[in-house]
């Protein structure tokens, strides 16, 4: 998504448009600056998002990060391109947020590695957290996922198409009560 400019309660597209930033990502990325220890770099803003494609998978995964256990994420390659967005890279920080749209924490991606459906491994998906943590578990709910995500572009799921694995941390909560 779009790379955050403080204090101008703007954001910058990756295409160079300039578009207000949502009051609650942008008051909610400020008490995260306000909090931090050391500099932070607003060039570090990559996104505000919410996990899966629907109100309930997006509400359970971000939970899960909140709680600490899901520490990953994957994304289709095509699809990032198709939305304009740069591959994400160590150090840039994004707001997880609710189906709704609340924001709920700061990440901080630390790795990035872009590999076929089909490689992804069994450690990726234990990172993930996601089910039972397994391999099999990771690969049917992320066919279905990246099913899902390709009809609505008009495209066909293919076990060798390009995934974004990314690992990252919790650096940053709101008022939430989760663990992490």
């Amino acid at each position: 998504m779009p790379s955050l400019r403080r204090g101008r309660n703007t954001f910058v597209s990756p295409h160079g448009t300039v578009m207000p930033i949502p009051p609650d990502i942008a008051e909610f990325w400020g008490r995260y600056v306000a909090a931090a220890t050391g500099e932070i770099d607003d060039s570090r803003f990559y996104e505000a998002f919410h996990f899966g494609d629907h109100e309930e998978l997006a509400n359970s995964l971000a939970e899960l990060v909140l709680l600490g256990r899901k520490r990953a994420t994957a994304s289709s390659v095509w699809s990032l391109e198709v939305e304009g967005k740069r591959l994400p890279r160590p150090g840039d920080l994004s707001v997880v947020t609710d189906y709704s749209g609340k924001p709920l924490c700061v990440v901080e991606t630390k790795r990035v590695d872009v590999v076929p459906f089909i490689e992804v491994g069994a450690e990726f998906a234990a990172l993930e957290g996601e089910g039972d943590g397994s391999l099999e578990h990771w690969r049917r709910a992320h066919r279905a996922f990246f099913t899902r995500e390709c009809a609505r572009h008009g495209r066909t799921f293919d076990g060798n198409m390009l995934i974004a694995c990314e690992q990252f941390d919790v650096v940053f909560r709101g008022s939430h009560s989760g663990a992490a």
